[in-house]
């Protein structure tokens, strides 16, 4: 897999980001999103509860906790994504549906 960007982000930048992310989940837009039940990445009906906050461009690639970079995901997606960028992401969907 090809990585296209590295970025250095510090402790301290993610612990910010972390902790904008936790005040993210108390805001009406994300139990809206949440109540829907629905996987970002695989469309999967999924319990509410069972959903979890994913970064699109992942806090250790440079990405930031805001609404436009934040999405409900299933657990099983979020663990598999990691720290991957959406680019990446898609080429390792891409590759798993040719297996």
């Amino acid at each position: 897999m090809d990585f296209y960007f590295l970025t250095t982000v510090s402790e301290d930048e993610i612990k910010k980001e972390k902790q904008k992310a936790r005040e993210l989940k108390k805001k009406q837009w994300w139990n809206t999103l949440v109540s829907r039940g629905v996987c970002y990445y695989c469309g999967k009906k999924v319990p509410p509860g069972e959903l979890t906050m994913d970064h699109i461009v992942p806090l250790s690639r440079g990405g930031k906790s805001t609404k436009g970079n934040i999405v409900p995901a299933c657990k099983e997606c979020n663990n598999k994504k990691k720290y991957l960028l959406p680019i990446e992401w898609e080429e390792y969907l891409q590759k798993l549906k040719k297996d």
